[in-house]
């Protein structure tokens, strides 16, 4: 028999990404009292395989989304202010030619199409340009610089193009570590009373008058446990539908449209920090991205993906397309043997019934069902600049079913490690290294950019590199490691190297093994709580 929790919880959260973590930290804050099972590691689905983005979405003004552009506009600076650490405005270089063209039959191409049928599906520059207006607009933008036009003759964003573009419209977005955002949101919802439950999969579920009874079981050690909570929330991301109809057992018509969206990276193909947003023949978009330093991010496609238990991988055919698609922009080519790295995510999208999958909203879609017995909240959807704005919709409707004393608090509280101005980076930089005087400029970068002002806790009292332990490669150390597992849930070497940080770019994979091995030894020590 299964271990029982006595607590009545107020909520039960199933799902420990974005969605999931972040209603979690929001619920906690308003004094409820929340569990949060996430059956891997968190941020291991699709939370951690977006472009890393935080941006309005541009294309969707071509769907006429004003709401959810308008939305993340907000949201951006909202969010840059809550986690300067972590997240950062970047630029971005559309470069224009008169060939570019509507993705299928967008509903601005399909007006386009009745008053100047003489365009053919083209997109004109000023239609560009007073999208470019629109995004500079509607979500009352104070910290990020308005759009410019560039020429591309003779300057840096036009060294790295083909000659026959002249011209370039140049915007503001922002960049943002997807799975280092999820963790930051657990952490602060474990600080403020939430129980996170790594590696605990939800195995059943029985509904009550009342409460909803559910059944976990641990998968490293196969234990079964059993919670009860007033309400249920299903944030499982890929896996919503299915557990809906299958561990929940609800007949509900809702459901979701899988999209895959892969990426490649590369060695560094230009030396400024901008990024560009190219469109093709076809009419789709993708961006090229300044990664890690000494490398481009490349990305993404839009596919089917009908099986969530599938894991998500770049194909052959997804991983040449991008590659003929950058082609078609940059001078140097590059092949299938400059792809250092491939990943891919899956967006659970709500299935509205859209012709395909490049036009399925983006947008979120909340439903609660109480109807049968203890109320559940179903989400689906939804983008990772939006998240907070979810988890604010999701305590409203939340609201509704349980007595939720306080309102809204999230909008520029700081998450852990970002309570430091947004231009604050360089002098954090400069005094983690006074403090740490062996540390390298891109060692300390990297610590900042990774926690903020939490580097002086991961360091402690060091004074030499050596009292920081082990070294396993990359100026990954034993010190950080027992942080990242101690307050940071990681378990698994590959925790560390692909989701708390991107280390697995430059480590070996015989590093990566002695860093696995050190790690399965630690948790035998380390308090149970934390491993």
């Amino acid at each position: 028999m299964p271990e029982t929790d006595a607590k009545l919880h107020d909520l039960f959260i199933i799902g420990g990404g974005i969605n999931g973590c972040g209603i979690a930290r929001d619920a906690a804050g308003r004094g409820l009292s929340v569990a949060l099972a996430e059956m891997n590691d968190l941020a291991s689905g699709t939370s951690s395989g977006s472009t890393k983005l935080f941006h309005g979405g541009l294309r969707y003004l071509e769907y006429f989304e004003f709401r959810l552009v308008r939305e993340a506009l907000i949201e951006r600076e909202v969010l840059l202010r809550a986690m300067p650490h972590i997240s950062w405005p970047k630029r971005f270089v559309l470069p224009y030619h008169p060939d570019m063209r509507f993705e299928g039959q967008t509903p601005t191409s399909k007006l386009l199409g009745i008053f100047m049928p003489w365009m053919k599906g083209r997109r004109p520059a000023w239609l560009i340009r007073l999208g470019l207006f629109l995004y500079d607009n509607l979500g009352g933008r104070k910290i990020l610089p308005g759009t410019e036009t560039l020429s591309l003759q003779g300057t840096p964003e036009g060294a790295p193009l083909e000659p026959r573009f002249e011209k370039a419209f140049e915007y503001s977005d922002c960049w943002v570590e997807d799975s280092r955002l999820v963790v930051l949101n657990a952490r602060d919802a474990e600080a403020r009373g939430a129980e996170i439950h790594m590696r605990t999969k939800v195995v059943a579920t029985e509904r009550h008058a009342d409460h909803w009874r559910i059944e976990t079981q641990e998968a490293d050690t196969g234990t079964r446990r059993s919670f009860r909570a007033k309400m249920l929330v299903n944030a499982g991301g890929p896996w919503v539908a299915e557990l809906l109809t299958g561990t929940l057992r609800l007949n509900v018509p809702d459901t979701v449209r899988l999209v895959r969206g892969s990426h490649i990276v590369v060695p560094k193909l230009y030396d400024h920090d901008k990024c560009y947003f190219f469109q093709g023949t076809d009419g789709r978009i993708i961006f090229a991205i300044p990664y890690e330093t000494d490398f481009t991010l490349i990305g993404t496609t839009d596919a089917e993906h009908p099986d969530p238990s599938q894991k998500p991988e770049c194909t052959p055919e997804e991983r040449d397309y991008l590659l003929a698609f950058a082609n078609q922009y940059f001078k140097q080519d590059i092949t299938a043997e400059d792809v250092v790295w491939t990943y891919s995510g899956v967006r659970p999208l709500y299935d509205d019934g859209a012709s395909s999958v490049t036009a399925a909203t983006r947008d979120y879609t909340l439903k609660t069902d109480a109807a049968a017995g203890a109320p559940v909240l179903n989400v689906f959807g939804g983008k990772i600049t939006t998240y907070r704005r979810l988890a604010e919709s999701a305590l409203a409707q939340i609201g509704a079913q349980l007595p939720v004393g306080a309102g809204p608090w999230t909008a520029g509280v700081a998450l852990p490690g970002g309570n430091f101005p947004v231009d604050g980076v360089e002098e954090l930089i400069a005094q983690l290294r006074a403090a740490y005087p062996f540390l390298s400029a891109r060692w300390a970068t990297r610590l900042i950019r990774a926690y903020g002002r939490d580097a002086w806790e991961v360091l402690g009292d060091a004074k030499t590199e050596a009292d920081l332990g082990e070294g396993f490669g990359a100026t990954l150390t034993a010190r950080e490691v027992r942080w990242l597992m101690t307050r940071e849930y990681a378990r698994q070497a590959e925790d560390v190297v692909w989701r708390r940080s991107k280390l697995g770019l430059r480590m070996s994979a015989e590093e990566i093994v002695t860093l696995d091995r050190w790690m399965q030894a630690a948790r035998r020590t380390l308090p149970q709580s934390a491993a």
